[in-house]
């Protein structure tokens, strides 16, 4: 459906560091949205390669990471700046 394609380009809800609680139920569903929520959920880790990997797990590999930063990208855009400045050194989507 061309609703759904378009549905990436809504920007996420900010941030400002106040209500929380609403702005968190925006967020993920926000998240679930654009499937992106798991990699914040489950904050799974992405193991190495085996030894000589196939190309289906090279290409799930590089789906993990991208989902990953996506994720982080995604909450770090949601951020006013004041918060952002609070959360920046955070390593993953889940500590963020």
């Amino acid at each position: 459906m061309e609703g759904e394609s378009n549905f990436s380009f809504i920007a996420p809800p900010t941030f400002d560091g106040d209500n929380y609680p609403v702005w968190a139920i925006r967020m993920e569903t926000y998240m679930e949205a654009v499937d992106l929520w798991e990699a914040v959920k489950d904050d799974y880790e992405i193991p190495p390669f085996p030894t000589n990997p196939t190309v289906a797990q090279i290409k799930a590999q590089k789906e993990k990471k991208t989902r990953k930063a996506k994720a982080k990208a995604c909450l770090f855009a949601a951020a006013s700046p004041t918060i952002f400045t609070r959360i920046m050194s955070l390593k993953s989507a889940k500590e963020i």
